[in-house]
């Protein structure tokens, strides 16, 4: 393990968990599975499983530094990389790839989002350990993938061959990464069989990515490696700041996978959910007898079905006669939504903002 090291990006807004995610305080740091854990917290205590507790950072905006040093107080600062602006995974991932590096010339980087849920994490482990083995072996980008279970057309895909007889848990060569798709060629991809979702987890050497970098994103490469001698010194916070305002914003599929040769795919299965909008979560969570969700210790529901209540404990609730809705109420900001139109959140949050500026113009 000593080689290991684990990176955690935690520094998303989830805008699609409003009005619970806020950009002051997002879900990755909310306990929105009320098990009394944030979803940072069970993504730091998975990663322990196979890296060193002193070698997991956090890749998060600087306004976040002192919610992550509260939800982990085993780590120092200095674990902490912040982004000065957001600009995607890409340059957050080659500012703490050459980072490790000047660290360790042998380093393997685990790559994961910190909002994922994960049930079986001995699978997760086994997988993991797969993943690093391919890396180092092969020196190929490692992905993590997931078997679809529906046409879906909020996740990536990657196709693997058909040819060869591949058992979960192990790895095979990508043959393409291919973006969200419309739903004619999501449900194409599900009765092919050889595609997966693209999980967001990612293994690789340090010096293998950073080569990738450097092939396929020069001038991203060059913003970050020209001065090695920067990190861990008094001008690393310049030199940062320098190179997040000189960047593209692009994610690493777009600037790496897409283009890359050296890529494998391990096919996993883990039970895992990216909780990336109130339908994914509502999935993982108990139901009533009418396939209601509720969270909130005094909500109570009268001809109710196919609904997901999230109310804090101290309000009380009576609802009725309400069918395939999402309600939450968090701070003062009250959502009631349609289950179909969840897709449709960002659109009406910008909506909403646009509103309340015309509202306090007048």
């Amino acid at each position: 393990m000593n080689n290991n090291y684990g990176l955690i990006m935690a520094g998303g807004i989830g805008s699609r968990f409003w009005p619970l995610s806020t950009s002051k305080k997002p879900k990755q740091f909310l306990d929105v599975l009320g098990i009394g854990k944030s979803l940072l917290r069970l993504t730091f205590e998975r990663m322990l499983s196979s890296v060193p507790k002193n070698q997991i950072y956090i890749l998060t905006n600087t306004a976040y530094l002192s919610l992550v040093l509260e939800q982990l107080p085993e780590i120092s600062e200095n674990q902490v990389l912040c982004e000065p602006l957001r600009k995607n995974t890409a340059p957050c991932i080659a500012f703490a790839a050459a980072k490790i590096l000047k660290i360790n010339a042998e380093a393997t980087l685990i790559v994961t989002p910190s909002d994922h849920l994960i049930l079986n994490q001995t699978r997760f482990n086994e997988i993991i350990q797969t993943a690093i083995k391919v890396a180092n072996e092969s020196e190929h980008l490692v992905t993590l993938g997931i078997a679809p279970t529906r046409p879906d057309t909020g996740y990536g895909y990657i196709e693997f061959s058909k040819e060869k007889m591949i058992q979960k848990g192990e790895a095979t060569s990508v043959i393409q990464f291919c973006e969200k798709p419309n739903v004619e060629t999501a449900e194409k991809f599900l009765s092919a069989g050889n595609f997966y979702w693209n999980a967001g987890i990612f293994v690789w050497r340090a010096d293998v990515i950073l080569k990738s970098l450097s092939d396929f994103q020069p001038k991203l490469y060059a913003l970050f490696t020209s001065n090695l001698s920067a990190y861990d010194s008094p001008n690393e916070k310049e030199y940062i700041n320098h190179a997040f305002n000189e960047c593209e914003d692009i994610s690493i599929d777009f600037a790496v996978m897409e283009h890359a040769k050296n890529v494998s795919v391990v096919l996993s299965d883990f039970d895992w959910s990216d909780l990336g909008t109130w339908g994914s979560l509502n999935e993982h969570l108990i139901k009533d007898e009418n396939n209601n969700a509720i969270i909130g210790e005094n909500v109570f529901l009268i001809d109710s079905e196919n609904c997901l209540i999230n109310m804090p404990d101290n309000k009380l609730v009576l609802i009725d006669g309400l069918k395939d809705y999402i309600v939450v109420e968090s701070d003062n900001m009250l959502m009631i939504l349609k289950n179909s139109n969840e897709q449709d959140l960002k659109k009406y949050l910008k909506q909403l903002e646009e509103a309340k500026s015309q509202f306090f113009k007048n």
